[in-house]
């Protein structure tokens, strides 16, 4: 299964170059700042149309994470309402570059809401927000109260979207490092998600920092921190979708993990 495609997740600035130096057909990035609600920004010279043209050239696949703050299952209106905006932003610029997707974290309600109002909001959100490209729904790592840290809450997820209009365009992120601290067991992970989801788009492929269940998002290299190995791997075969490495370092540090990884598929 060495025929997988590995890329990672590189700084935004001219991604085409970034995956040539990784050898790699795929990258993914932000577009903007991760941390804001301000909107996109192409910070590729000549912007949108330039970057999607270079990638085209370059057979380099593109990738968009939206930014860590949008959380469209909140209760929290102040929160939710912006969240959607800032998505369809995304959304629309992906477009314009000419990606293979957008990826977005599950997002959480507050302690005192139900659960199943987050399930409806992300229905509501589905069906609010023009899918141009297709939608990934990415597990968390950590939060008790979060829509895609565990299995059954990611079922619910499921539930409430299959019923909203545009639900043929959203599909599933599983990230490995994100599943061991959120608790979900490796051995069985793309079994039991595929049982929910029917899909696994895209792997992020991340070795965790920290122990099982910690609910803490540290990413790091692969074979340096606490997943096992052969099921770190086991995961990337049987998901069979293309992958993202989000671990730390440059160039040289990814070309380590991409042959760490191919080793063992």
């Amino acid at each position: 299964m060495t025929s997988l495609a590995i890329g990672a997740h590189v700084a935004q600035d001219d991604p085409v170059a970034e995956a040539q130096a990784r050898r790699a057909p795929l990258v993914q990035f932000f577009l903007g700042d991760p941390q804001s609600y301000k909107g996109p920004e192409v910070r590729y010279p000549g912007g949108a149309d330039a970057l999607r043209d270079a990638a085209e050239q370059a057979g380099v696949d593109l990738y968009v994470h939206a930014p860590y703050v949008v959380n469209v299952a909140t209760t929290n209106n102040r929160v939710r309402i912006p969240s959607r905006k800032l998505l369809q932003q995304h959304m629309d610029v992906a477009a314009e570059i000419g990606a293979e997707a957008l990826i977005v974290h599950g997002g959480h309600v507050d302690k005192s809401a139900d659960p199943a109002t987050g399930f409806d909001n992300w229905r509501k959100a589905v069906e609010a927000t023009d899918l141009k490209v297709p939608l990934l729904i990415e597990n968390t790592a950590g939060g008790d109260n979060a829509m895609a840290r565990h299995l059954d809450r990611i079922a619910g997820v499921w539930e409430a979207i299959s019923a909203a209009e545009g639900f043929e365009s959203v599909g599933f992120c599983l990230d490995t490092c994100h599943a061991w601290a959120g608790g979900i067991e490796l051995g069985d992970a793309v079994e039991r998600v595929r049982a929910i989801t029917g899909r696994i788009d895209l792997v992020h492929a991340n070795d965790s920092r920290d122990a099982f269940g910690s609910g803490a998002d540290r990413h790091t290299s692969f074979g340096a921190g606490r997943l096992p190995a052969d099921e770190f791997a086991a995961v990337v075969r049987e998901a069979g979708a293309p992958v993202v490495c989000e671990t730390p370092g440059g160039a040289a540090e990814h070309l380590a993990d991409f042959a760490w990884l191919r080793e063992r598929l």
